[in-house]
Order: C-alpha cells, then sequence, then structure tokens
C-alpha cells in the first residue's frame, strides 16, 4: 500500500511540476519541431571527426547525477545512449534551474560540444537544453522484474525504452524482412497486394475471423491466406508475384501462434516444387546472413545451420522411421485406420490412409526435426490445392520446411486442373459437413480462373514471424510482434507500470 501511495505521489509531483512550466510559458507539449542533427551512434562512431564541434540530439532523459552547479545526464535515442555534461556558467542559471527538475523519462534536446571526459567517455558538453516532452509516467527501474510479466508486451511502448534487446530484435527483423524482399525483386518478382477482407476464406485449412460489411449486408472473412488471389494473378499473366503481408486465424495461441501473422507467399509460371524447395533455402540463409552475418545461428542453446542444401525426406520416409510404421505395406483406408487405432490417435469420420499418415508424421516425427529439413509428397487428402505426383497419385509435389521442429514454410506444385480442383473442393465441402471447420470452402471465381488455365506454377509460403524467432533467438512469438494479441485487461491507471 506505500508502495502503490509513493507512486501516487511521484505521479502528483510530475504533473505539478508540468503546470508550474504552463504557468511560465514553457508549455513542453507547445513544441512542435527540435532541428536534429545527430544520433548517439554518429557521434560515438565518427568522434575524431567531430570532437570540438557542435551537435544537436534529442532523445529521452535515462539517468541525472547532479553535482551542484553540474550534472551528468544519459540520453536515450533510437540508436543506444549518450552522456551529455551541463554546467550552470554555460547553459544559464535560470534553465539549469529548470534543468534539475527534469525526470527521468522525459524528452529532451541538447545542443553542445563533442568531448571525451577525463574517463574517455565520448560526450556532449551542453549549451542549450530545451524539454520537448513531460513524460508524467514513471519508468521502472528494471522492467524484467516486473510481477506480471505480460505488462511488457502490453505496453510495448515501456518496453522497447528500458530493454535494449528488445529493440535489437526489431531492428534484426527489419533487416531479415528487407533481405526477402530483395531477393525476390532480384529474380523478377513483382509485389503485389491482395484483399484483406474475402467473400470467401480460402487458400488454407484454418478457422477465419468474421466481419460484417453494413452497405453490402453480406458476412466477410479476414483472408486466412492470400494464395488464390496470388494464382489468380499468374493466370492473368504475371509470372512471378510475391506479397508479404498480415494473415489472421481464429485459432489458439502458444509461444509459436498469434491470431494475426505476417506470411510471405510468392508464385512462379513454369516453376515447380522443386524449384520451391530450392528457393525457400537460399531465401532464409540470405536472410540471415543480410540480418546476422551468418547462416549459422545459436537458438536457445542448439545451434542451427541454414546454409544450403537442407537435408530432405518423404512424410511416408519420416513416418516409418519415426513411428515404425511401413506404408508400402498398408495400401487400405481400413488398414490405416487400424493401425491408427493402435498408435493411439484420433479416428475421425471418413479418415482415410493419408489422413493417418499425416497424424502419424505430426504425433511421432515432427518433434525429431531439429536441422532445416524438407518433408516431401504429402498425401492427397491433405493437400486440397497440390498437384499430384504423376508417379504415384495418392500422393503430391509439396513440402513443409521444418526448424526447430516447427513448420516454417508450405510449398507446392500448384494444382492447375480445374476438374481436379473442383473434386477437392468437394471433398472438403463433404468434411466441413461432417464438422471440420478448417476444411476449406468452396471458391467457384477461383474454379472459373482454372478453367481460363493456370500455367504449370509453383507456391511457396514462409511464416515470417517463426523464422524471426529463430534469427533473433526468441523464446516466444511476442517477442517478434512489436504488439502481439492480448486479452484486455482493466488496471488503475496508477498500476499501469511499476
Amino acid at each position: 500500500m506505500s508502495e502503490e501511495l509513493n507512486l501516487n505521489e511521484m505521479l502528483k509531483i510530475r504533473r505539478e511540476k508540468l503546470a508550474k512550466l504552463q504557468e511560465m510559458g514553457k508549455n513542453p507539449f507547445e513544441v512542435e519541431t527540435y532541428n536534429l542533427t545527430h544520433h548517439s551512434i554518429d557521434i560515438k562512431d565518427n568522434f575524431e571527426e567531430l570532437e570540438g564541434k557542435e551537435v544537436s540530439i534529442a532523445g529521452r532523459l535515462m539517468s541525472k547525477r547532479v553535482q551542484g552547479k553540474a550534472s551528468f545526464v544519459d540520453i536515450q535515442d533510437q540508436d543506444g545512449r549518450i552522456q551529455c555534461y551541463v554546467r550552470k556558467d554555460r547553459i544559464g542559471e535560470e534553465d539549469y534551474d529548470l534543468f534539475v527538475t527534469y525526470d527521468i523519462g522525459d524528452i529532451v534536446g541538447i545542443k553542445g560540444e563533442v568531448f571525451k571526459t577525463k574517463k574517455e567517455e565520448i560526450s556532449v558538453k551542453a549549451n542549450e537544453v530545451q524539454l520537448l516532452s513531460k513524460s508524467l509516467q514513471t519508468l521502472p527501474e528494471k522492467f524484467h522484474g516486473l510481477k506480471d510479466q505480460d505488462l511488457r508486451y502490453r505496453q510495448r511502448y515501456v518496453d522497447l525504452i528500458v530493454n535494449p534487446e528488445v529493440k535489437k530484435a526489431f531492428f534484426i527483423r527489419n533487416k531479415a524482412t528487407k533481405a526477402i524482399k530483395e531477393y525476390l525483386d532480384n529474380r523478377g518478382y513483382l509485389e503485389v497486394d491482395t484483399p484483406i477482407l474475402n467473400t470467401i476464406a480460402g487458400g488454407a485449412s484454418a478457422k477465419p475471423f468474421i466481419t460484417h460489411h453494413n452497405t453490402l449486408d453480406i458476412d466477410m472473412y479476414l483472408r486466412i491466406a492470400n494464395e488464390l488471389y496470388l494464382k489468380r494473378l499468374i493466370v492473368g499473366g504475371f509470372e512471378k508475384v510475391y506479397e508479404m503481408g498480415r494473415m489472421f486465424r481464429n485459432e489458439g495461441m502458444s509461444i509459436k501462434h498469434n491470431p494475426e501473422y505476417t506470411c510471405i507467399e510468392l508464385y512462379e509460371a513454369y516453376a515447380d516444387y522443386k524449384d520451391m524447395m530450392e528457393m525457400t533455402e537460399n531465401i532464409v540463409a540470405y536472410a540471415a546472413q543480410k540480418a546476422l552475418g551468418t547462416t549459422k545461428i545459436n537458438y536457445q542453446g542448439t545451434e542451427i545451420d541454414f546454409t544450403p542444401p537442407w537435408n530432405r525426406m518423404s512424410m511416408q520416409e519420416a513416418v516409418k522411421q519415426y513411428a515404425g510404421v511401413d506404408f508400402d505395406e498398408i495400401t487400405t483406408d481400413e488398414e490405416a485406420v487400424k493401425v491408427a487405432k493402435e498408435k493411439g490417435l484420433e479416428i475421425k469420420p471418413e479418415m482415410k490412409r493419408g489422413h493417418v499418415i499425416n497424424d502419424l508424421f505430426e504425433e511421432y516425427a515432427e518433434q525429431h526435426l531439429i536441422q532445416p529439413t524438407f518433408i516431401t509428397h504429402h498425401p492427397v487428402e491433405v493437400s486440397p490445392l497440390a498437384k499430384r505426383n504423376p508417379e504415384d497419385p495418392s500422393i503430391t509435389n509439396r513440402f513443409e520446411a521444418f526448424v526447430n521442429t516447427w513448420e516454417i514454410a508450405n510449398a507446392f506444385s500448384e494444382l492447375n486442373d480445374p476438374i481436379d480442383q473442383r473434386g477437392r473442393f468437394m471433398d472438403q465441402l463433404r468434411q466441413r459437413e461432417l464438422g471440420d471447420d478448417e476444411a476449406q470452402m468452396l471458391d467457384e471465381d477461383f474454379l472459373n480462373a482454372l478453367e481460363v488455365g493456370l500455367p504449370p506454377t509453383g507456391g511457396l509460403g514462409i511464416g515470417i514471424d517463426r523464422v524471426m524467432m529463430l534469427l533473433t533467438n526468441s523464446s516466444s512469438i511476442r517477442d517478434v510482434l512489436l504488439f502481439p494479441t492480448m486479452k484486455p485487461i482493466v488496471a488503475n491507471k496508477s498500476e499501469n507500470i511499476e
């Protein structure tokens, strides 16, 4: 209770300081601009050139050591911190007396000369100090010491201020996403935008978010994938397209699942799943090299090597190796379901051989896929948009890429037979009728596009957030999303930041 009273008292004092400044005609919230010439890293990296010269910096006041007529402060900007030396006889008595009342968290601008202290610390000797914005809240001294860890995600703006490593993760993410686009741009791909509001939730097996369009008086869906629109563009004559953007799935949340997430999908005419396999390993390796300077990372104590080529294994081979079931000897749905019962799998309506292979893979094999591995040739029953393998029509020319047991990419030779595609959609509709609300919907316009003619096409989707978790050594997807989805809480204003 005493801590709460102390906090309330500190917040009250900050507001009183603001009121006094406003009475003096020095309202910081009326400041509109500041002539910023350098950032902290610019000064440190170019000290020899800037020594003795005047610079203007701005940032958040993170520490203050007042020693009579002189003070040392640390100013934090987007690149880091720099020390500033403030003397009463340099900035004037009135400004200095105001300066010593500034609080940790206030945003200030400082103009002064670059120098080194006796301890060889690069600093700025202030000639002018200006309060640019008043912080009316208190910053935590040690953010990881919060009782409620979720507060880091709920108040990301505070997390970014007090935890430099958090900001670093997002700089890495920025470099990596730029690198992915650069890789595709350099290979003649066209970046496009497709609708986020859809009248049909298609392109993936997932539960959609449903909203309502008032003017049209129809329900609409936030996209669960952009696949069907991108393939329409290949039909229209574009030969290489990609889109990186948000997808939305109304499903569970975990350390690797967020209801909205970032994915990139790309499609290339006259290419197949093997081309997409090569594309996947090269894209991820290129992003790692650009963002980290290496293709070998340490993720939570495990070394992972993204250097191409990656391991390759068919789903049936993985099931044989890790589940001990050889599907070369199991040819009927009845035999497969019997094996599923013996292995303790959930038996679903109209379960077929392909469903059992997929379920056994997920149950027994995924957990072993630590190093980058391509799992190929998924059963047709779980691949409604992939082209059949001509030598074995029960499987598809598809792959998923796994790293650290996670699926990070999904790709295939795109099904371009409109008759086969209609049959697959109808099978999905039957699954929906049997209660599978993740089964895909029938998209007549997409079928019409296929009838117009889709050339042989390779398609690929990469889960950007999971790749970024690996590159930033983050244990939760929330650590690579600036504003992850959180359940709202009701809290007293004074309890927002402790």
